[in-house]
């Protein structure tokens, strides 16, 4: 990507954006990426283990009565 096309993309933002969001759109860029490579950074808080299977339950105990 030459020079002159780098001018020609920046001044379609400007026409797209307006001069006043250019800032804004810049923060919100910078912190994305930033939190970006934090979050690659840390362990994940997702905890992925199985859970624990209940033990069986014994037999006569939260059964209803059989019907003959």
């Amino acid at each position: 990507m030459g020079m002159g096309e780098l001018i020609i993309v920046l001044i379609v933002v400007l026409l797209v954006f307006g001069a006043n969001k250019i800032p804004q759109l810049g923060d919100g860029l910078g912190k994305a990426v930033r939190n970006f490579k934090k979050g690659m950074h840390e362990d994940p808080a997702i905890d992925v283990t199985p859970p624990k299977a209940a033990p069986p339950a014994a037999p006569g105990q939260g059964e209803p009565p059989k019907q003959p």
